[in-house]
């Protein structure tokens, strides 16, 4: 018999425990998987010696998410920061390259730095509102509300069809929706640009870091903090109903909604069935990995240096691209996002190898292997890219779905991300991490702020189950603690 128990050892169930545990609970945390680590795990998906990431590579959120910072997460993974933060090659030649000094990143801008500039700016200056703000419930009082305003306005500035407006020329557009591009979406939208933005400042923030040992070295973190306190973790035990884990007083589900009503069977009221049931996935991403016998041969110097490459295009050509996936479509000329992490990490791959990380965005349930388009945009950017190309592996939007139960159709947002999915994430409630179900809570990506490796839906969830349940406020998280 155990105080609580977590179901899904992703980050957001690690973080449930471990904020439970840090309370002097009794913790049992389950995971259908053979491993932890859910969208955070790192494998051999190739060959051995090679270290992928599985779902997530480069972590914005590691140095700002609220739950890390009390965590104190920077202390107990060695993340590394790499020079360019984010890049996009260009068609008429060149880069756009994000660093983490502004002032750098607008300089080299050239005529739309200032603009640059100007849409950024009021945000850093700001950015702690600016990340309560969007690491919360939408539907609450922030905490900084000028930086909610802020955020706000800019968002309004670049998510409609005037997001061109204020800029001149193709770079300084391009490197914003190469980042906006990363929310499963059409474009220009209020939401995509709004997940955009917050990551965009960050990169002059914090920084998009990398952790050495791949993304496992986060959950791992996790998890050695919720041993130390006393939790337990039962690997390759799948969870089929909620009285598997009874007589647990609080039970906290890092799992999508449609699994939350099925593991609650009978108890879980129609009203509260019916909005689980017709909960609202978006589309999903085809994931392509590669050995490298070099670094990929970039035209633009510059983007040998970025942690992540956003290939696309012009603003326009990305919002094509993406606007075709919303319509169903396979791009013939995909966005890729693409993760370098050998840039930074040389324990990645043997010496003189290199691995690389990328996807492109289709519609749910995809068959389609895209590897040959992918290939293909990032052959445009890097000449010379398929001669350095060892061996792939590809996996499909239906294969994403099987790996990960969350990922409904691929979707590895968990949920679909527009301005209703934003609010409704699974029900309109100043409290969606409480179910109807006494003592059970919700702490998936599908509840806010919604996907990314932040810990946030599970600390939320622990907030409220260590109140609810046990009358008790959260505890301190840190190192020395």
């Amino acid at each position: 018999m155990v105080d609580v128990a977590v179901v899904g050892a992703g980050p957001n169930g690690l973080a449930a425990a471990v904020v439970m545990a840090r309370a002097g609970l009794s913790v049992r945390l389950y995971e259908a998987a053979d491993a932890i680590g859910g969208g955070s795990r790192t494998s051999e998906l190739i060959e051995p010696g090679y270290l992928y990431d599985v779902c997530s590579a480069v972590h914005p959120m590691a140095l700002a998410s609220p739950f890390f910072r009390a965590f104190e997460l920077s202390q107990r993974v060695e993340l590394r920061l790499p020079e360019v933060q984010h890049g996009t090659p260009l068609d008429a030649g060149g880069a756009a390259l994000a660093y983490q000094s502004l002032d750098r990143t607008v300089h080299e801008l050239g005529v739309d730095g200032p603009a640059y500039r100007r849409l950024l700016q009021p945000l850093l200056e700001r950015v702690d509102g600016v990340v309560d703000f969007t690491s919360n419930q939408l539907l609450r009082v922030p905490k900084d509300p000028l930086a909610a305003i802020r955020f706000g306005l800019a968002t309004l500035d670049q998510g409609t069809p005037l997001w061109m407006r204020r800029f001149r020329e193709e770079a300084a557009p391009a490197l914003l929706t190469g980042v906006m591009s990363h929310a499963l979406g059409s474009q220009p939208s209020l939401s995509s640009t709004g997940a955009g933005l917050l990551l965009s400042v960050l990169a002059h923030a914090g920084g998009w870091v990398i952790p050495v040992g791949g993304s496992i070295a986060i959950a791992k973190a996790m998890a050695d903090d919720l041993t130390a306190h006393g939790g337990t973790i039962t690997v390759g035990e799948p969870v089929s109903s909620l009285d598997q884990v009874r007589p647990a007083k609080a039970i906290l589900l890092d799992v999508a909604p449609p699994a939350l009503a099925r593991l609650g069977g009978s108890e879980v009221p129609d009203r509260y069935r019916r909005a689980l049931e017709a909960f609202r996935f978006g589309n999903a991403a085809c994931k392509v990995d590669f050995i490298l016998s070099g670094p990929v041969p970039w035209r633009d110097s510059g983007l040998a240096k970025a942690g992540t490459v956003h290939v696309g295009g012009s603003r326009l050509a990305m919002a094509e691209s993406e606007n075709l996936v919303d319509m169903g479509k396979h791009p013939k000329e995909p966005y890729v996002l693409v993760s370098q992490p050998s840039v930074v990490d040389s324990s990645r791959a043997p010496e003189g190898r290199h691995v690389l990380w990328t996807y492109c965005h289709v519609p749910a349930n995809s068959t389609v292997d895209m590897a040959e388009a992918v290939t293909a945009r990032i052959e445009k950017y890097a000449p010379g890219f398929r001669d350095v190309v060892v061996a792939s592996k590809t996996t499909t939007a239906a294969q994403l779905s099987a790996y990960n139960q969350n990922y409904v159709g691929g979707d590895f947002s968990a949920g679909l991300l527009d301005l209703r999915g934003l609010v409704q994430r699974p029900v309109v409630s100043n409290v969606p991490w409480r179910t109807p179900l006494s003592g059970v809570y919700l702490c998936s990506s599908s509840t806010p702020p919604g996907p990314g490796v932040t810990g946030m839906p599970g600390y939320h969830a622990a907030r409220y189950a260590l109140k609810d349940m046990f009358k008790m406020r959260l505890p301190g998280l840190g190192v020395g603690l």
